[in-house]
């Protein structure tokens, strides 16, 4: 199946859709699947009462009797706002949005697990569950909506599983981690409002620029002064826009960033700590402040159990050479929610290869590419790992 995988990701990466518009996405995956006989359930994954839903959930059955067995495997199917560059055989064909996470390959070696075990449905007992989710990089998540729209009640998983590729891991390697994996994510909206004039008379003024300029060295101490020394936490603000001009002091300073945490009480506190820091140092110094932040995704808790035996089974499929032990990760993943209402397995999948321009590049980057050889093996895995659930 190789070439399939290859074209159906070359064919996802040339057309990618932003997070729940993801609709000619999960077409292309719905009439793929279909053609093979699958059993598909469209519509899922929805914003809203009205709104479309932009994910799929497909069917799988084996044949050969004797179990009820439910085992899921998930893909993410939305691209990111980001203007590709290189790649010129299957560049994205749509200005300014770009599969820079690898979802399309998430995408087709799901596509290709199933489709693989339809064909020897004979073979094996029990159902496997392909998850197909909109949604991923964008609040509330996909795997939010997924969970809430109560699409894992029949038939209900005994768990799920998940890969992301991972450029820093070279092809044909896998990685594991048991227990927290990765962090919970929350999205920090901030705007210091001041009042602006002339640049040459500040004294009329209450200049929003200095007081956003300490207000964000202080949440920086925040992370390296209240936060418990050896607990994991990231705070990064990626975005401050003044937007005056040379002789123009503005009128407010909009701040935007992330905050990551692996300790839930720990970032509850935070949820007020922060914006009682922020008024106290802009109301000082005469100013005020918007301070607002969205709830994201909680922490990847990989179950120990069902983690053990997936690294297991890929011990079984690729060798104990390569299959390594993974480190606590900052960046965050909506998987996570379906590691609180089941047990889960999210593993990475080395796509790194310093031959190939872009696969050792940063994920969420213009350049960012994968080696196409790993496309086999990391179908190959999640149809190994769905397997070897379902005949425990």
């Amino acid at each position: 199946m190789e070439a399939d995988l290859v074209g159906w990701r070359r064919h996802l990466h040339r057309h990618p859709e932003l997070s729940f518009q993801e609709t000619a996405t999960v077409r292309f995956v719905v009439d793929t699947l279909r053609a093979e006989g699958i059993e598909v359930r469209e519509g899922v994954g929805k914003l809203g009462p009205d709104a479309p839903g932009t994910g799929a959930i497909a069917l799988v059955r084996g044949e050969k009797g004797g179990s009820d067995a439910c085992i899921a495997l998930r893909a993410d199917l939305d691209a990111l706002p980001i203007t590709e560059v290189g790649k010129e055989a299957y560049c994205s064909k749509h200005p300014g949005v770009m599969h820079a996470c690898g979802h399309d390959a998430h995408t087709a070696m799901v596509l290709g697990a199933g489709i693989a075990l339809h064909r020897v449905r004979k073979e094996w007992s029990g159902t496997v569950m392909l998850v197909f989710q909109p949604g991923e990089e964008k609040e509330p998540g996909g795997a939010s909506l997924l969970v809430k729209e109560g699409v894992f009640n029949d038939p209900k998983p005994s768990g799920i599983l998940g890969q992301h590729v991972t450029p820093e891991l070279p092809t044909g390697k896998l990685g594991f981690r048991s227990g927290p994996f990765m962090a919970a994510a929350d999205e920090l909206y901030i705007t210091v409002k001041g009042r602006g004039g002339h640049a040459g008379s500040p004294h009329l003024c209450i200049d929003p620029v200095p007081i956003a300029a300490q207000l964000i060295l202080s949440l920086q101490q925040v992370v390296s002064r209240r936060n418990k020394p050896g607990q994991p936490m990231v705070l990064s603000l990626g975005k401050v826009i003044a937007n005056g001009a040379t002789n123009i002091i503005p009128d407010e300073v909009r701040i935007e960033g992330t905050m990551r945490t692996f300790d839930e009480a720990w970032r509850s506190e935070l949820h007020g700590l922060l914006p009682d820091l922020a008024r106290g140092i802009c109301e000082g110094m005469g100013a005020t402040v918007d301070f607002t932040i969205v709830k994201g995704s909680p922490v990847v808790k990989n179950d120990p159990e069902l983690n053990e035996r997936i690294r297991a089974a890929a011990v079984g499929y690729v060798g104990e050479a390569n299959v390594v032990d993974m480190d606590i990760r900052m960046g965050a993943e909506d998987f996570a929610y379906y590691t609180h209402v089941m047990p889960g397995c999210f593993f990475r999948l080395g796509t790194g290869n310093p031959a190939l321009p872009g696969t050792q590049s940063g994920l969420h980057r213009a350049e960012m590419d994968i080696d196409e050889d790993a496309l086999v093996l990391g179908a190959g895995m999640m149809a190994w790992a769905g397997i070897c659930e379902l005949a425990r």
